[in-house]
C-alpha cells in the first residue's frame, strides 16, 4: 500500500514557515497599562525639573483631576504625579519612576477605591498597600508619608463596605508604623444622612469638584511639613 502523500507534503512546507517566523522581526510590545502617562512625566521631568525635597501627591484620578494642587497647598512644593484608573499596584510598579527619583521630604497617597471597584479584596487592597510602602522605604527609609483614606461616592456607594474594612485594615496597620499617618478624609465626603454629599462630585457622580478638594484642602494641609 502506498503512503499518504499529504504529511509528506506537509513537513517542508512546516519547515519553511518556521524559517520565516524565526527570521521575522522579533514585535515588542508594552502592555504595563498606563506607560504613555509615565512616559509623559518624565518627558515634563527633563524639560522642567521639579524641586527635589518637595511633597509628591501621587495615586489614582482624585490625585490627577486635583489640578489647583499646587494654589491650594500654595505655602508647600508640591508634585502632582497621580494618574487616573490606577490602582495601588500600579504606584507600586511605578514608584522608582515616578516617586522615588524626586527624592521627596514627604509623599501624599490616595488609592484603592479603583482596586476594590476592580473585584479586589481589602485584604488585597492592604497587602498592595504595605508593598507601595515596601518599596518607597528602600529607598527612602526616612520619608514622611501619609495615605489618605479610600472614599466613596455616589457611583460606587455599593461599596461601602469593603472601603471602611480596607481603611480599618490599613489605619490599624499604620498606628504602629513611624513616618507614616493615616489621613481620615472619608467621614468629611458624608452628609448628615451618612450618605455621600452629591454637592462634592461632578457629574459623573465619581469624581469631586472643586468644593470637594476645598475639604481635601483644608485636612491634609496640616499634616504637611
Amino acid at each position: 500500500m502506498n503512503r499518504p502523500l499529504l504529511p509528506n507534503l506537509l513537513l517542508p512546507l512546516l519547515a519553511i514557515w518556521q524559517l520565516a517566523a524565526a527570521d521575522a522581526p522579533a514585535q515588542t510590545t508594552n502592555s504595563r497599562p498606563f506607560e504613555p502617562e509615565i512616559l509623559a512625566f518624565e518627558a515634563a521631568d527633563k524639560t522642567n525639573p521639579p524641586p527635589r525635597g518637595a511633597i509628591v501627591f501621587t495615586g489614582s484620578s482624585s490625585i490627577r483631576k486635583w489640578t489647583t494642587l499646587a494654589q491650594d497647598l500654595k505655602g508647600h512644593k508640591v508634585i502632582n504625579r497621580g494618574f487616573g484608573g490606577s490602582q495601588i499596584s500600579d504606584s507600586v510598579y511605578y514608584a522608582d519612576r515616578i516617586v522615588i527619583p524626586y527624592q521627596p521630604q514627604q509623599i501624599v497617597f490616595f488609592a484603592g477605591s479603583n482596586d476594590l471597584d476592580a473585584g479586589k479584596t481589602p485584604d488585597q487592597v492592604f497587602n498592595d498597600f504595605k508593598a507601595f510602602v515596601q518599596k518607597v522605604r528602600g529607598a527612602l527609609p526616612r520619608v514622611e508619608m501619609d495615605y489618605l483614606a479610600i472614599t466613596t461616592s455616589p457611583l460606587r456607594w455599593h461599596e461601602v463596605e469593603q472601603v471602611k474594612k480596607a481603611n480599618s485594615l490599613i489605619s490599624s496597620w499604620i498606628m504602629a508604623q513611624d513616618h507614616l499617618t493615616f489621613i481620615n478624609v472619608f467621614p468629611a465626603t458624608l452628609g448628615k444622612d451618612g450618605q455621600p454629599r452629591p454637592e462634592l462630585f461632578l457629574a459623573d457622580r465619581l469624581h469631586m469638584n472643586a468644593q470637594g478638594y476645598a475639604i481635601w484642602t483644608a485636612l491634609i494641609e496640616p499634616y504637611l511639613k
